[in-house]
């Protein structure tokens, strides 16, 4: 396992370090931030001290490595528009993003396990006809065009469900999670189908049948066991993909997590806030595909036995 886990760790450093060196050089090519916040009529002196104060007057190298030091030791600046020290607001934002996703996920497991299971245990009747339609349907559909119609219909038309914030009760997180939920659950009950269907057709299953077990504990207690390694893998990736992904969500509901920060930031070229938010989800990224791997190699003792020592 020590093997395996070093090479993963290794292999996914590469592209976090390229992602975080470009945003920092990407961030710069939005423009000066002192157009933004200075006015028209400030002076050239004025600029020139601004810029000092912030560091926009080092070459770009140094800019680089300042951020790279400061980041070693913790320091990710401040924020331009706040004035707030920018880690502390990456961490006030992030645990939000974490929770959407976090709920998101379950519902999406719990459901897909549920409908994927039943569909895969009577193959091509209605049931899995219909199961089968619906899930492609909804891993086929944009999320950026669910949430706007769900703003449009439920939010505007019917005014049922708030359109934005996270003030107030449950029927806050039901555009949101929606919206996120769709998508994965599309895709997982086609995982777990495609996993159940050739579960259940494995001898050890028939042999149970024929010892008269009930349907309930031929599925869920022997074949979803053994079913269960693909679902977890493409359930972690898809994990991945909510946390990275959250941007459109959030910035279309307001959401305050990690992707409306992000998308503030770019606007108000805070360089800061941006690079440091971005740092944190690169790093969540990074152990999240770490964890789902170990989980994997847990599971399929192949996996890590092809990995040399």
């Amino acid at each position: 396992m020590i093997p395996f886990l070093r090479k993963r760790v290794l292999s996914s450093a590469v592209p976090l370090v390229c992602v975080v060196l470009g945003v920092f050089f990407l961030a710069r090519m939005t423009g000066d931030p002192v157009d933004l916040y200075l006015p028209l009529s400030a002076t050239p002196e004025q600029r020139a001290e601004f810029s000092a104060a912030q560091g926009f007057d080092l070459s770009i190298p140094a800019q680089l490595w300042n951020y790279l030091v400061d980041a070693a030791h913790l320091d990710f600046g401040t924020s331009l528009r706040t004035g707030e020290s920018a880690g502390s607001m990456v961490l006030d934002a992030f645990p939000v993003t974490l929770q959407l996703a976090g709920v998101t996920m379950l519902l999406a497991i719990t459901g897909a396990v549920l409908v994927g299971s039943l569909a895969a245990y009577r193959p091509n009747s209605l049931i899995d006809r219909i199961a089968s339609l619906l899930s492609m349907t909804a891993a086929s559909i944009p999320d950026f065009w669910f949430a706007i119609m769900g703003v449009l219909v439920f939010g505007v038309s019917l005014g049922w469900l708030p359109t934005s914030g996270t003030l107030g009760g449950p029927e806050i997180w039901v555009l949101p999670i929606a919206t996120l939920l769709i998508r994965p659950f599309g895709v997982l009950v086609q995982v777990v189908r495609g996993s159940m269907v050739s579960a259940l057709s494995a001898p050890y299953v028939k042999i149970a049948r024929s010892k008269g077990a009930t349907p309930r504990r031929m599925v869920f207690g022997h074949a979803l066991r053994n079913a269960a390694t693909p679902v977890l893998t493409v359930a972690g990736d898809l994990t991945v993909g909510l946390v990275n992904g959250a941007v459109i969500v959030e910035t279309i509901f307001g959401w305050p997590g990690i992707g409306k920060l992000m998308i503030d930031s770019i606007l108000q070229r805070d360089f800061a806030v941006l690079q440091a938010a971005v740092l944190l989800t690169a790093v969540t990224i990074f152990a999240l595909n770490i964890l789902v791997d170990v989980c994997h190699a847990l599971t399929d003792p192949r996996v890590r036995q092809a990995v040399p020592a």
